[in-house]
């Protein structure tokens, strides 16, 4: 079975623009009853840019790797209960994992269930061991005497020998296992680089030469993994094949939009048919099926589906549960925003699309909520229409406005509005800088010539994994008065932007007091983005 928490997701027809004005007059007679009679939020003293930092170290702080396994395992004596599931623990436990996170994730663990553990092995990033110790995260490392084998690889995020070397020591204690086994697998972002298992005669070189010219001719991740499943032991369910016929239990952090389990690290536990003829077709859309090696060409040349065991059976014995996510970071920022006197409302935890377009929205958006009158239909119509290109229901946008509405006409006061997920930046340039940073810069100046009020509002957009592209921070903070400051230094913002050089930008800008540094955060569940809008004098005809 594959279970995942959905939240409660409610989708209306996206409304035309004609019936647009229509559908926002209803909103604002017709207010949701589970907002009212809610107290205001608390007042409070910090600056709107302490707060949103606030917010950030809240969300990211929800999804730490010990956290999220700690909050997921519940031990009672003899036995463990998982996702609602309870397990007997009769010293028939074994531990695999892989991912960026997974280390931290294991420790923990291991404290909780380790007098059980027969044997574990993870597969992590390349020099992990030595940056958390050097950073003081010392409770995310093993202990000296634990039963968990550590094997580093994966240098630059990309497959290598010893990560190879990891995953044929994972597949090997997977198959000896027995009905009487439970196997834990730890499953983080960055799993799939960790877990490389070529079927022979393919070589790692050669699977990823075919990955790398798939993605360089333009394959969505789905075409990607159909063609990983394929071509590896234990991607696409391969390891829960092994394990067969032990429990196997998946806890997983997801770095996905949508937390799709046979995304995440290529779902080496997601029982999954692959036919060879769904991989040529691949090869073939994207003109590479000549070119391909004749290794790849033996594996493919094989008549039936990849699957060694029976499916049916297999599923029966896999639980799949995501223990950590961008949804669970934003509830949890969510609950912060409250606390430091925000109304928090989130949009959506899967805004994508063109770093331009998100941070069109995001300055619609502003300019919406701020607005000391009734905002124009054309405002919403806009937003409509940008909405589904960037990953964003109508029906969320919608909401969204109506909180905005009655946040106003009743006198809410400010409202922290929450998003996340992972848009794209399109490369014209060789500066230094990451999406985040560059989305940030890209909404200050959408919300330039937004003079009131005088305090906000604030945007932040931040890597809940601590870098943002190949810098030091996590991503940028910034207002209406962005333009106005960038000037008055000398800095030009349409440079910068065309040369990719956020990073450069916000470094120079004020001595860098709008970069968020928050530096080693050991997870990694997509960004946050965040729109504070303070309390708004409204004028109402």
């Amino acid at each position: 079975m594959s279970i995942v928490p959905q939240p409660d997701m409610h989708y209306l027809p996206r409304p035309t623009e004609q019936s647009m004005a229509r559908v926002l007059s209803l909103f604002r007679h017709q207010p949701f009853l589970a907002l009212r009679g809610r107290r205001k939020p608390p007042l409070c003293k910090m600056s709107m840019d302490s707060r949103a930092r606030g917010v950030f170290a809240a969300a990211v702080e929800a999804v730490q790797p010990d956290t999220v396994v700690r909050q997921s395992i519940e031990r009672k004596k003899d036995s463990v209960i998982i996702d609602g599931h309870k397990f007997t623990l009769k010293h028939n436990l074994h531990l695999v994992g892989f991912g960026k996170a997974v280390l931290g994730m294991a420790a923990e663990a291991e404290r909780i269930v380790g007098d059980h553990l027969v044997k574990g092995v993870i597969s992590v990033p390349h020099g992990i061991q030595q940056t958390l110790q050097q950073h003081g995260k010392g409770h995310l490392l093993l202990k000296e005497n634990s039963r968990i084998k550590v094997i580093e690889g994966a240098k630059h995020n990309l497959p290598d020998a010893d990560a190879q070397k990891a995953a044929e020591e994972i597949r090997q204690l997977a198959s000896g296992l027995t009905e009487e086994d439970l196997l834990l697998v730890l499953i983080s972002g960055g799993g799939s680089a960790l877990l490389p298992a070529p079927i022979p005669p393919i070589s790692l070189q050669e699977k990823l030469d075919v990955t790398r010219k798939l993605a360089a001719a333009g394959a969505t991740i789905q075409e990607l993994n159909t063609v990983r499943r394929a071509l590896s032991f234990l991607k696409g369910g391969g390891l829960a094949n092994f394990a067969h016929p032990a429990q196997v239990i998946s806890l997983i952090l997801s770095d996905v939009i949508g937390d799709p389990l046979d995304l995440i690290a290529s779902g080496p536990t997601v029982p999954t048919e692959v036919w060879p003829e769904e991989v040529l077709s691949v090869l073939e859309r994207y003109k590479l099926l000549n070119s391909v090696p004749p290794s790849v060409n033996d594996v493919l040349g094989r008549t039936s589906p990849r699957e060694s065991k029976d499916k049916s059976s297999t599923s029966g014995h896999v639980l799949n549960a995501v223990i950590g996510s961008n949804s669970l970071a934003l509830k949890c920022a969510g609950l912060r925003a409250r606390e430091l006197g925000f109304r928090p409302v989130v949009l959506a935890p899967g805004v994508c699309g063109d770093v331009r377009s998100v941070s069109r929205l995001y300055g619609l958006l502003a300019r919406f909520a701020c607005s000391r009158e009734e905002p124009p239909p054309e405002l919403a119509a806009e937003m409509l229409r940008l909405g589904p290109e960037v990953g964003v229901e109508s029906w969320d946008l919608c909401r969204t406005m109506q909180v905005f509405e009655e946040g106003r006409t009743e006198g809410w006061g400010a409202t922290c509005l929450l998003a996340g997920g992972e848009p794209t930046v399109e490369l014209t340039g060789k500066g230094r800088g990451g999406r985040n940073q560059e989305l940030a810069l890209r909404v200050g100046v959408e919300l330039r010539d937004l003079k009131h009020p005088l305090n906000g509002p604030v945007f932040l957009s931040g890597g809940t994994d601590g870098q943002d592209g190949p810098t030091e921070a996590a991503g940028a903070i910034t207002d209406a008065g962005l333009c106005e400051e960038a000037q008055a230094q000398g800095l030009d913002i349409d440079t910068f932007l065309t040369n990719n050089d956020s990073y450069t930008f916000f470094s120079r800008l004020s001595a860098g007091k709008r970069l968020l540094v928050p530096g080693l955060t050991c997870t990694n569940v997509m960004d946050v983005h965040m729109l504070l809008i303070p309390p708004i004098p409204i004028n109402i005809r």
